[in-house]
């Protein structure tokens, strides 16, 4: 049955919204953000945020949701297995799977028909197309968020059926379908506020850094929330060189603490005293970040978009195996711009060391790429966002 119910409400009536996807952080968090921003908006005018999240069971929103207070509450799906070679999508996994999406499209069409959203947000992972479909059979508006460079591919299969397309990057635009670019809109990828208002003097107080030397730069290198074995390995190789141009905040994941334990052993006391190893870096990250003026790191859609709003200079080691090298992409895009460095394929310590070498030495080529990552950034990405969502309910049918 379809809702017919009029969408656009009387003004003290709780605006709906219906959230669908997830698994990992990529999707999990810009719809996260939105939801506090559109939150706040609305607050603003008077009127209450209803919310109801549809994701996976397995994945990181079903741990979310519930701790922001948001319902939650699963739809059958199927996970589509990339390959490069068309007869391994028609794989006993993937036929499986893809047989679950219609059961999933009926769930959430009796989920949508009885919450009756005004919107409905999509922001990725395979969960949102059994929920994107439902609601354009629902009648309700589907707004798209993408976070990367190229539509994902729960993106790619809904786009036919949104009323908004939301891309974070100008870039997107000319890779979209030309029957659906006319509903795309540039909103950047939401940044959670605080990580914009660190304090460089409160993460020196946090993690004890009063051997670090403030007349030096400071590097943060990071691989994640469990680290990342590529870069610890090659950190550990340009050390003693790194220390002697930077102060090194190194958060290296949990279980890589121990095995970095002896690097600093042979190096000067100073040296040592200018470099931080930490499994993992949590509420300081902002003030981590208001304190680093370069970042090494994977490159991940929420890293880009981070660190583009705060204008760091970066150089990026993107993960080889991401969902149809997404990171590859990101990367390459701002590199481009000269707005970060990537560095791909086989990387040795030697080019890790070129490629920070004019960065943590020559303050002027760091203020280039600090403006031009700037440039790129959207620090209002969350507002704009918020736009697009109360734009795509007064433009209903």
């Amino acid at each position: 049955m379809l809702v017919t119910s009029d969408i656009n409400r009387a003004p003290n009536t709780p605006f709906r919204l219906i959230v669908t996807g997830g698994g990992t952080g990529g999707h999990t968090y810009p719809a996260l953000t939105a939801i506090r921003a559109l939150r706040e908006r609305l607050a603003g005018e008077g009127r209450a945020l209803e919310v109801l999240w549809i994701g996976t069971a397995e994945g990181l929103e079903a741990r979310v949701a519930p701790a922001e207070g948001i319902p939650f509450t699963t739809v059958a799906t199927g996970k589509i297995r990339r390959s490069s070679n068309p007869l391994k999508l028609l794989g006993p996994a993937n036929v499986k799977d893809m047989a679950r999406v219609p059961l999933g499209v009926a769930q959430a069409r009796s989920k949508i028909a009885e919450f009756a959203p005004d919107v409905v947000l999509a922001t990725g992972g395979y969960v949102a197309v059994p929920a994107g479909l439902a609601a354009r059979l629902c009648r309700r508006p589907l707004v798209l968020h993408e976070q990367t460079v190229r539509l994902g591919l729960a993106n790619r299969k809904l786009a036919g059926a949104a009323t908004r397309i939301a891309v974070s990057s100008e870039s997107t635009l000319e890779l979209l379908p030309s029957q659906v670019r006319a509903a795309a809109v540039v909103t950047g990828n939401p940044v959670r506020p605080e990580i914009l208002n660190g304090n460089a003097d409160k993460a020196v107080t946090a993690l004890g850094l009063s051997g670090f030397d403030r007349g030096l730069p400071t590097l943060y290198v990071t691989g994640g929330a469990q680290g990342a074995q590529q870069i610890n390995t090659l950190v550990a190789r340009a050390l003693p060189w790194l220390l002697e141009r930077a102060n090194v905040i190194h958060q290296c994941g949990p279980g890589h603490v121990e095995q970095l334990a002896s690097l600093t052993v042979q190096l000067p006391r100073q040296a040592q005293a200018r470099y931080y190893r930490t499994g993992y870096i949590g509420g300081e990250l902002p003030d981590v970040l208001a304190l680093a003026d370069v970042v090494v790191s994977r490159s991940g859609a929420g890293t880009l978009a981070e660190l583009t709003a705060l204008g760091k200079a970066a150089v990026f080691l993107p993960l080889a195996s991401s969902a149809g090298d997404e990171q590859t992409h990101n990367a390459q895009h701002l590199e481009e711009a000269g707005a970060a460095v990537t560095l791909t394929g086989e990387v040795s310590a030697d080019r890790l060391r070129q490629a920070l070498g004019p960065l943590l030495t020559d303050p002027i080529r760091r203020a280039d790429m600090e403006e031009a990552a700037r440039a790129h950034g959207r620090p209002d990405a969350a507002q704009r966002l918020v736009d697009v969502l109360l734009d795509a309910t007064r433009s209903a049918p």
